[in-house]
């Protein structure tokens, strides 16, 4: 009896031990580093456009990295990523981009937004859905998401206010 027991207890201690060993396996392997670093950076990258600072959101994205707003043309490469990520900002006094929800894959986060922007003294507000293809933890492609309207709506309405 007493040798039932204790292998009973030996393959319970193995069960645990191989539990153990297995979630640190996948916790460990490099597609859940990399979804989680993929998302750490994607979450830092909306925190940064509360800087308004061109040159640290370029620095999100590899070098040949695309923004594809898709209302427009797609924008490809630091150079005019530049360009136009200081146009669009330009006349933005502040900014807030509320995540209201994220999933993320390996390569690819996703995030379901609203960004508070305050143009001219006046808020503006606009619901976004972003896609991020990653590589090596930057943005390769971010397709954007959004009804144009909502956005130019809002910017004149802001403009009017202020004069």
């Amino acid at each position: 009896m007493n040798h039932v027991i204790q292998n009973v207890w030996s393959r319970v201690v193995v069960s645990i031990l191989l539990r153990i060993v297995t979630s640190q396996s996948i916790a460990q392997s490099p597609g859940k580093t990399e979804v989680v670093n993929n998302e750490t950076a994607i979450c830092e990258f909306i925190e940064a456009w509360s800087r308004l600072d061109p040159d640290e959101l370029l620095n999100y994205f590899i070098e040949d990295g695309r923004y594809c707003n898709m209302s427009t043309s797609p924008v490809t490469g630091h150079k005019n990523l530049r360009q136009f990520i200081a146009r669009y900002i330009q006349s933005w006094e502040t900014t807030d981009w509320e995540i209201l929800n994220l999933l993320a894959d390996v390569a690819i986060v996703m995030v379901e937004r609203i960004n508070h922007t305050v143009v001219a003294g006046s808020p503006a507000e606009l619901p976004c859905f972003g896609i991020f293809e990653m590589e090596n933890g930057k943005i390769k492609v971010w397709r954007d998401y959004f009804t144009l309207p909502t956005y130019t709506d809002a910017l004149t309405a802001a403009t009017a206010a202020a004069n």
